[in-house]
């Protein structure tokens, strides 16, 4: 068994992103490519963005610090401390309103090999 400290690695993470040019910070808390699910803990300081990207797989961002707004498209939705929001199956993008650190974690589509069946 592995066990994470949540509040050290959020504290560290927040540390780094607000040095960095970029704003933010992330590290992997579990998981990686050869697990179907990864959960990543990013800090961002207030006013970066993540700019647009797609979802590779279900995936939820759980809101540990601070205030973000994902927006996918016209849509967007605030989320504050507590909250889990479910990242939607697209194209979005996440900005933090305040210094933030949110937990994401995705389940990544398999695709298996296709295997022939019909004997030929």
């Amino acid at each position: 068994m592995k066990k994470v400290s949540l509040t050290a690695l959020m504290r560290q993470q927040l540390e780094t992103a607000l040095r960095a040019s970029s704003g933010r910070s992330a590290d992997t808390v579990f998981g990686g490519h050869e697990h179907v699910m990864r959960q990543t803990m990013i800090a961002l300081r207030a006013g970066s963005r993540m700019s647009e990207h797609e979802n590779p797989g279900e995936a939820t961002l759980h809101v540990l610090q601070g205030r973000v707004s994902m927006t996918a498209g016209e849509n967007s939705w605030n989320g504050s401390p507590g909250d889990l929001l479910i990242i939607p199956d697209g194209r979005h993008a996440l900005e933090a309103v305040e210094d933030s650190v949110v937990l994401l974690t995705v389940a990544k589509l398999q695709h298996y090999p296709r295997t022939d069946i019909s004997g030929s």
